[in-house]
């Protein structure tokens, strides 16, 4: 073999080991463990921290690949900060890609129907997206849910209940933002227009929804509650709706006394007339339309038949029959 062909088989031969240890940097996993690991990029840090960081928590397993394939992609000042969920088994290339493209964790959480303001706190802070009170305190700002373009005097049903995708790096005012454009999607011109032909504020058709939710046992009551509530709030009756008494309980304990019913707070309508002076929770999209669509029925009362359903009365002396019935040894109400 010529000199000069021998010199041209080691250099293919550095340049093949160098390829082969180039593509095992960045395209040979760092494990074949496939289990995620949560892992967290800080604001502002260097790209040195990051992948310091990756090495940390075993999702590289050489600082030089990843800094190679950054230098080669023009990426080292494009990692977006985060929370990511990664595994070994990704190679370099893949870990660099979710991180460029800030595809952080996301979090579905799904809010039922009838939460209000606080068990959506507690709910958040439970799957750690939050601090508890910081987020109570910034849903319960006048002045927040003014900017947000809500009659408010909170933000108390007006954080619409679904299943959403949060991230930890939304915070606070981020989650309290997509809930409320959430129920502003939902709240559309059509139900504007029938509120306008019932005379009813954005207010009082959500105060009334969120009453009706905490009410009904079932879909297909909430129109005749709804009814029940509009027919009395024509002939001037108060509404009597325990649900709104607990609302202005603080620390309610579960049990309603009739104590409870004879204090007098802003939301207690057995002893106030008319709507409380907010919703007591958020109401779904069937509320808020049985608020604005009550059936044609004249019924004035209703009790619970303790199976998810209620009776419902249109004279108060059938109405004491049926709690009699339906409730018998337990408080009578309404």
């Amino acid at each position: 073999m010529k000199r000069r062909e021998l010199i041209t088989l080691v250099a293919l031969s550095i340049v093949l080991v160098i390829a082969v240890h180039i593509y095992s940097l960045l395209f040979i996993p760092a494990s074949t463990d496939k289990s995620s690991r949560i892992v967290e990029i800080p604001q502002g840090v260097s790209f040195r921290v990051v992948t310091n960081i990756l090495i940390k928590n075993g999702i590289i397993r050489d600082a030089r690949g990843m800094d190679l394939l950054a230098w080669l992609t023009g990426s080292y000042r494009s990692v977006k900060a985060g929370e990511y969920e990664l595994s070994p088994s990704m190679s370099a290339y893949q870990v660099l890609d979710v991180l460029v493209k800030g595809r952080v964790k996301e979090y579905v959480v799904t809010f039922p129907e009838g939460y209000n303001i606080k068990e959506i706190a507690r709910t958040l802070a439970r799957r750690g997206l939050v601090d508890e009170e910081e987020f109570i305190k910034k849903a319960m700002s006048r002045e927040f849910a003014r900017s947000l373009g809500l009659p408010g005097p909170t933000l108390e049903g007006y954080l619409f209940p679904d299943t959403y995708r949060f991230t930890k790096n939304m915070g606070v005012e981020g989650i309290i933002r997509k809930m409320a454009e959430r129920f502003k999607t939902i709240y559309n011109s059509e139900l504007k227009e029938l509120a306008r032909k019932r005379g009813m504020t954005m207010k009082e058709v959500v105060t009334l929804a969120s009453i009706i939710e905490k009410e009904a046992g079932s879909r297909a009551e909430m129109r005749d509650i709804s009814a029940v509530f509009h027919n009395r709030l024509k002939k001037g009756y108060r509404l009597e709706s325990d649900p709104t008494v607990i609302y202005g309980i603080p620390d309610f304990d579960g049990n309603l006394t009739r104590k409870h019913l004879r204090t007098w707070t802003p939301y207690n309508t057995y002893l106030i007339y008319g709507l409380p002076p907010g919703p007591i929770a958020s109401p779904g999209r069937d509320a808020l339309r049985a608020a604005l669509d009550p059936s044609p029925s004249d019924y004035l009362y209703f009790v619970s038949k303790n199976d998810g359903t209620h009776h419902f009365s249109r004279t108060l002396r059938e109405h004491n029959m049926a709690v009699e019935r339906y409730q018998k040894g337990l408080v009578k109400r309404r």
